[in-house]
């Protein structure tokens, strides 16, 4: 995990000047998206891949590089390496050309234990920097948050909320697809605006971005978020994923079953079919939070 997080490190304070200058000057160095024609792509998601690629390779022998930004390929000298490393170089690169939002993520998955055995989600812009998982001595997972100041908070979910006073996300910024998609949810929408048990209007539908927003969940930031209308691909929630089951959070698909950390990536024809689905899911700090969630996403 140390070596991971490193290279998150190195990597954000590498491309954040860069971000603002982009910001700053307007010129967003927007390139073709060949591989998601609907995503924003700028030069600096393909700098940020190639920079992940050689940093990775100076400290791991052998893996099978998975970037949203390309096809799966062997780094290395071994033909079927065990571990397949996970990476979405920039998340929300429309908003962090703007200075606004950005976020990345690398994931390692052991085929042979068929799990994630660490995950590093990377905030820009905000004091707190890292969210981290990975597997102890001891066979436990345990997440961890790392703050610009260089001080590290177990994290541990919170107590168990009502739907009534809890903060949701999702990723509602495209406003056909997944914004009037959330608007239709009645059953939601009128369990949010119940009134909480001391009666106060306490619940919030908020935006939130990818493997981050699980990560807020694991931090006890927000108290759930749920993505019903296109699905996650694995980039973006296999991280986050991790990092929240590590907390002792759940994740369920919208049936209420919860969602394996083993994703099937056997061999590299595997690898490269993950890369195309798509998961929907609810992800809550809490067993009680995720069902009630799921039971108002039926409508």
């Amino acid at each position: 995990m140390d070596d991971l997080a490193e290279i998150v490190q190195v990597v954000m304070s590498e491309v954040r000047p860069r971000l603002i200058d982009s910001a700053f000057s307007g010129v967003h160095h927007e390139s073709e998206n060949r591989r998601h024609g609907d995503n924003f792509l700028s030069r600096h998601d393909l700098w940020m891949h190639d920079r992940y690629r050689d940093l990775l390779a100076s400290r791991i022998r052998s893996f099978v590089y998975a970037s949203e930004e390309a096809e799966p390929q062997v780094v290395g000298g071994e033909v079927e390496p065990d571990l397949c490393i996970l990476v979405d170089p920039l998340d929300t690169s429309e908003l962090a050309v703007r200075a606004l939002n950005g976020y990345t993520h690398v994931m390692a998955y052991s085929r042979t234990r068929a799990r994630p055995i660490a995950a590093v989600v990377g905030d820009i812009y905000h004091h707190v920097r890292l969210y981290v998982a990975s597997q102890d001595e001891d066979g436990q997972d345990r997440a961890y948050a790392v703050t610009a100041d260089g001080v590290r908070r177990r994290l541990v979910t919170h107590r168990p909320k009502r739907l009534s006073e809890s903060i949701v996300t999702n990723f509602l910024m495209r406003p056909a697809e997944r914004f009037m998609s959330l608007s239709r949810k009645s059953e939601l929408m009128k369990a949010l605006s119940a009134p909480a048990p001391d009666g106060k209007h306490r619940a919030r539908i908020g935006l939130d971005f990818g493997s981050v927003s699980l990560c807020h969940v694991a931090a006890g930031f927000t108290d759930a978020t749920i993505e019903f209308a296109k699905g996650f691909a694995i980039w973006d929630l296999a991280p986050g994923h991790y990092i929240l089951t590590a907390a002792g959070g759940i994740i369920v698909d919208l049936d209420g079953e919860q969602i394996p950390l083993d994703y099937g990536l056997h061999s590299q024809k595997d690898i490269a079919a993950a890369m195309e689905r798509r998961q929907k899911f609810v992800a809550a700090g809490s067993v009680q939070l995720a069902e009630e969630l799921v039971r108002t996403l039926k409508d």
